[in-house]
């Protein structure tokens, strides 16, 4: 399953290729660019005790059942740090304060029968004393996981954002 376009987007003529590719009757050069997402690495306790993270089992597909940490795709001209914040009032039901910026990671995510390629950014983040409200239509419950033995999360980049965030805090612990 990957991005499969057969059709030029402005006139569409068939492509001779596939992205990236020009479309030999109009000229438009067809790509394959990553969307963007922001996703939240969500904190426990204390900055010097922040061994914990939240994660949401997602209600759907793709990867429906699996942990994950809260976060979407960017909407057009959103930088990644209002989509951070928006993801975390929809998904968690409270304003999150966000942290440090974790990375970015390219990853993929299926959707209408297309593998998109996506560049997820991970902020560190923490609750304010609100209540966790999460979103039925999202997730199906909510836990706190140990970062050092976080469960298989439903996408590879969170896998990735989360050791780098307990390899960051750690670190962080111990005045380096």
């Amino acid at each position: 399953m990957t991005t499969n376009a057969a059709h030029c987007p402005r006139c569409g003529s068939p492509l001779a290729a596939h992205p990236p590719t020009t479309c030999g009757i109009c000229g438009y050069a067809l790509f394959v660019n990553a969307r963007p997402t922001a996703s939240l690495i969500v904190l426990d306790g204390p900055p010097s005790q922040r061994v914990r993270f939240l994660a949401l089992r997602r209600a759907m597909e793709p990867n429906a059942g699996l942990w994950e940490t809260p976060g979407g795709f960017c909407d057009g001209w959103e930088h990644p740090r209002e989509a951070a914040l928006r993801e975390g009032r929809e998904e968690l039901g409270v304003t999150v304060e966000l942290g440090d910026f974790v990375g970015m990671y390219i990853g993929g995510y299926e959707f209408q029968g297309e593998l998109l390629p996506v560049l997820d950014c991970f902020f560190l983040a923490w609750l304010p004393a609100d209540r966790i409200q999460i979103d039925p239509g999202e997730s199906l419950e909510y836990s706190w996981f140990p970062l050092v033995k976080a469960p298989k999360m439903a996408f590879s980049t969170m896998d990735s954002a989360i050791v780098d965030a307990c390899a960051r805090l750690t670190l962080s612990t111990l005045g380096h």
